[in-house]
């Protein structure tokens, strides 16, 4: 999974790429590169796994994270926030900030973390407004010499998402056929991926609830949005503690997760994504998919060969290996099963694949 990390200059979203990835990197207003890195994906149930197993290796799922520069106060100024690697991220996050701070000024002039969305969303549509235009003005000219009915119903769909846009709708608000979104996957429109929204708030203001205000309300609503909060100076300071004083740190503030978790499992949410383990004295590790894979194209995110040569699936739940202690125990109690190419796997099973090439 890839995502891309975007907000106005001093959102403090170069200080969450940090936290995610444990990368050091410049401040988001004098950053003029994207800066990537990549974050193990927290996962309790591998780390009893390879507690159980006790394996030469362990691999957690990870992300990459990649945070492009800030977007200035000069609207529509910085073509930068057109990179292309924001165009192939998975899923965009949007850090907006809601904190206040005297040495670090807002770009426009005052703290209002809805108004800082609504401005993304607009450059959002104004981008994806310029691609189909430009696209259609292409259509119209190949149409003119030659009558084709792949262009046209191009054409026709193009027109479609031009006149959404105009409507100053996103893309991800409307429906589309299978067909359609094949159609559309090759123009990587902004406005048709997934957005996670994270505010970033002062810490007096972490047990509030940002969203319980009216005026969010129409943006909860819309689908393939996700909404968390974080406060990314006191996540910095949790992530300075070790495990013990970390926990009786987040205990004391009455918090029961790592902010940064949370942006993780929304991540997952947002995708549809679920986690299946493979086990063994050589390495336990967690693989993510789509949910509703069947277990030949899981076995293709091990290796292209091993859904090739296909055979069988040995398949146990987590909750039955935990309780049973071994998979030989599995195996006498029948909960280790055998399954086939169109098997449906589900989140947090463990799997061997049987394969021949």
């Amino acid at each position: 999974m890839e995502i891309g990390i975007l907000g106005l200059t001093a959102s403090g979203k170069s200080t969450l790429f940090k936290l995610l990835t444990g990368q050091t990197g410049s401040e988001a207003g004098a950053r003029r590169e994207s800066a990537v890195g990549i974050a193990k994906v927290p996962d309790a149930r591998l780390d009893h796994l390879s507690a159980m197993f006790s394996p030469r290796k362990t691999t957690a799922a990870t992300i990459r994270y990649v945070d492009v520069p800030g977007i200035p106060e000069e609207h529509h100024a910085d073509a930068s926030f057109n990179l292309p690697e924001l165009r192939t991220m998975d899923v965009l996050m949007v850090v907006l900030r809601a904190f206040d701070s005297s040495a670090v000024a807002h770009p426009l002039g005052s703290v209002d973390p809805l108004r800082d969305l609504v401005r993304i969303e607009e450059e959002f549509l104004i981008q994806d407004q310029l691609v189909v235009e430009k696209r259609l003005e292409r259509l119209a000219k190949d149409l003119a010499k030659r009558k084709d009915p792949e262009l046209a119903a191009e054409q026709q769909l193009l027109t479609r998402c031009l006149s959404i846009l105009e409507e100053e709708r996103p893309l991800r608000t409307e429906s589309f056929s299978a067909d359609e979104t094949k159609r559309l996957r090759g123009f990587t429109f902004f406005s048709l991926k997934p957005v996670l929204v994270v505010v970033n708030l002062d810490e007096k203001e972490l047990a509030s609830d940002p969203f319980i205000d009216a005026a969010w309300k129409p943006w909860l609503d819309r689908p393939r949005m996700a909404f968390t909060r974080v406060c990314a100076t006191l996540e910095g300071e949790v992530a300075e503690l070790d495990g013990d004083d970390a926990r009786s740190f987040m205990e004391d503030l009455g918090l029961t997760d790592r902010a940064l978790d949370r942006i993780i499992r929304e991540s997952y949410r947002l995708l549809g994504l679920i986690s299946f383990f493979t086990v063994g004295e050589d390495e336990c590790r967690a693989w993510s998919i789509a949910d509703g894979t069947p277990a030949v194209e899981a076995a293709g995110a091990i290796h292209s060969d091993i859904q090739r040569g296909f055979i069988r699936a040995e398949v146990v739940d987590y909750d039955e290996l935990v309780d049973a202690g071994s998979l030989a125990v599995c195996r006498q109690r029948g909960t280790l099963r055998l399954e086939g190419k169109t098997y449906t796997v589900r989140d947090g099973e463990i799997m061997h694949f049987r394969f021949n090439v």
